[in-house]
């Protein structure tokens, strides 16, 4: 597979995204949450990052049904503690169609945080629900099915240090 965004483009953009973040939220009690299984790597790497003190937890969420159709979402992993009248940044690995990330911030709003900020690394944004903000954009993608730095297909290539077109997933 050839790389699509190699490992130093990468690195560069997370070292911009978090330069941001410290700037934005100077200042307040941050929690980050990276969301699983995807985002790890790239929340690792962003909070690293991030120059101001924060908080990390995760969450994970998985649909249920077909998968495909039923939109019907649950919660496979819980915050551990309580993000109330905090700043919250969501740290997604892509949003594609946006459906995930929409319910994971309607639960974590449910919280009541005092702001709840999104950071994606890629984002399908012409593929996405136009309704979904990501506030932190790593780049903006094609529709295409891309691997490496923690993004999967069935389980492997999250390894990958770059990220690639995956071609052939039919």
């Amino acid at each position: 597979m050839k790389p699509l965004y190699s490992e130093e483009r990468i690195h560069h953009r997370v070292e911009e995204l978090a330069r941001e973040i410290s700037r934005d939220f100077l200042s307040k009690e941050l929690v980050v949450i990276g969301i699983l299984n995807g985002g790890f790597i790239f929340t690792a790497d962003l909070c690293r990052s991030i120059a101001i003190p924060h908080e990390v937890d995760f969450m994970a969420a998985s649909s249920y049904g077909d998968g495909i159709t039923s939109g019907d979402f649950k919660i496979t992993k819980e915050l551990k503690k309580s993000v109330h009248n905090k700043s919250v940044l969501l740290v997604e690995d892509i949003v594609d169609t946006g459906k995930t990330l929409e319910y994971l911030v309607t639960e974590v709003q449910k919280q009541n945080p005092k702001e709840l900020k999104v950071a994606a690394l890629f984002w399908k944004k012409q593929k996405a629900n136009p309704h979904i903000i990501v506030d932190y954009p790593g780049f903006i993608t094609e529709d295409d099915f891309l691997v490496g730095y923690g993004l999967d297909y069935k389980g492997k290539f999250r390894n990958l240090p770059y990220v690639a077109k995956l071609e052939g997933t039919d």
